[in-house]
């Protein structure tokens, strides 16, 4: 294998940015085949879940959902070699912790081969109160965060992530460590 070949289950570049930082170049990676090069695409994938996602299962579900039907698109026939290497399938959502208050940002993310599945989570932010009500009353984050903010497009910037954390953390730093996690079983011999 000269290049490998990623598919990100979706069409915004924020989560490709993951993707990218998560891998970095074919240098830093240990995989099979000693890929020399890594190409990433972005495929527009259903999640399968619903628009705002809540709690860990429903996440998880759309993380995994995106990585498989990356590799699926990219088949000809049931029996067809994929398009791509890996799958990967990033999801944001909305839950609550046992031992705390109010509802959480967290996010998901699923790297898939057509024979194994990792999967990692990012960090976990806490949603300030008005927002948190907001989303509990039906509004997806994303637009409640651009309300907040009187601004457009947050979730295709530095995300609920960056507003939250000051910039400290954005949004493509935050789903990379996700992606980072899911990416395990593929650059570890531990598993």
């Amino acid at each position: 294998m000269s290049t490998l070949r990623v598919g990100v289950g979706s069409g915004n570049p924020v989560k490709r940015r993951a993707v990218e930082l998560a891998l970095g170049s074919a240098a830093d990676l240990d995989l099979p085949g000693e890929p020399t090069g890594v190409a990433i695409d972005s495929v527009a994938v259903d999640s399968g879940v619903s628009e705002q996602p809540t709690g860990h299962v429903e996440t998880i579900a759309g993380a995994e959902n995106r990585a498989a039907a990356v590799l699926e698109s990219g088949r000809s026939e049931p029996d067809a070699a994929a398009d791509y290497d890996l799958g990967v399938g990033v999801e944001g959502g909305v839950a609550r912790f046992d031992g705390t208050d109010g509802l959480f940002l967290i996010m998901w993310a699923a790297v898939a081969d057509g024979e194994r599945v990792g999967r990692g989570a990012g960090p976990s932010l806490a949603l300030p109160a008005d927002a948190a009500a907001r989303v509990d009353d039906g509004a997806e984050l994303g637009p409640v965060m651009d309300d907040l903010l009187d601004t457009e497009g947050v979730a295709k910037r530095g995300g609920a992530a960056g507003a939250l954390t000051n910039g400290r953390v954005d949004r493509a730093e935050a789903l990379a460590a996700a992606v980072s996690g899911a990416l395990c079983p593929f650059v570890s011999d531990r598993y």
